[in-house]
């Protein structure tokens, strides 16, 4: 199961806040994160992992649909690459 947003705010809602300040500072980090990967700025999030945007080409494609040949356009897109204590902790190596 999924960890959503709303469960986020809960959590945060638990630690004593009210649930309209728990739900402003999850949408406050969450555009912060969202305009620094918009201006081509990697997110660190020590302990936690790191916010990259990778270019990626132009390249020939199939819509796996009809099998009819395409062409991808250049494009952006966001990855993730975990750090060395959260993979240690994800596989019980703390």
């Amino acid at each position: 199961m999924a960890l959503t947003k709303n469960d986020i705010v809960s959590r945060i809602h638990e630690l004593g806040f009210t649930k309209k300040k728990s739900i402003d500072i999850v949408e406050s980090l969450l555009e912060i994160i969202k305009s620094t990967l918009e201006e081509d700025d990697d997110v660190l999030i020590s302990g936690f992992g790191k916010f990259c945007i990778k270019n990626k080409n132009k390249r020939r494609g199939r819509n796996p649909a009809t099998g009819d040949d395409l062409i991808l356009r250049e494009r952006k897109v966001v990855t993730f690459k975990c750090s060395g204590k959260l993979r240690n902790k994800i596989n019980n190596q703390d």
